[in-house]
């Protein structure tokens, strides 16, 4: 698919088949979160793939959008492996755990499977009840499948801004 095909059509899913995600395909979504820039080249990512009965489980006790969705991803940073910037005030674990889950993102859209960028739980909670280890810091829940038949973009979808209104050139 053309690069702005699949940034035009993209969309949350809020509703899955359950269809599973071919393992070709995963692996390939994976690999785009893997190739993702990174600030030093820290890949201080860590992707978990839930796709058992228990596991979904647990990701179904933290969140109520999981939507049936019959693989999730949980996207992590070591967030003692980041840079800190000039200043000390910021550093690069969500944005680059960020620029890694769209990109995966991306992919699945590419290879036509859907997705949703899941924020609605309680990052402390949840990598708890999946054991993550202390120095690791979840950004979100991505949700991937198939959409359900009749499933599709929220009624607001294509609305957005005018670019004048969200660029400034100087």
């Amino acid at each position: 698919m053309e690069f702005r095909e699949v940034v035009r059509n993209r969309y949350s899913c809020k509703k899955y088949s359950g269809k599973q995600v071919e393992s070709e395909k995963l692996t390939a979504i994976l690999e785009a979160g893997r190739l993702a820039p990174t600030a030093r080249n820290l890949q201080e990512q860590h992707v978990y793939v839930l796709q058992s009965e228990e596991a979904l489980a647990v990701i179904d006790a933290a969140t109520p959008c999981r939507y049936g969705a019959p693989t999730v991803l949980v996207v992590a940073f070591d967030k003692n492996n980041v840079f800190t910037y000039p200043g000390g005030k910021r550093d690069s674990g969500i944005e680059d755990a960020t620029i890694v889950a769209t990109h995966m993102i991306l992919a699945a859209a590419n290879d036509g499977v859907d997705s949703c960028w899941i924020n609605n739980f309680d990052p402390d909670k949840l990598a708890e009840s999946l054991e993550l280890p202390e120095n690791e810091e979840i950004l979100m829940i991505m949700d991937l499948g198939y959409a359900a038949e009749g499933a599709g973009p929220l009624p607001n979808h294509a609305k957005r801004k005018e670019l004048s209104e969200t660029v400034t050139c100087k």
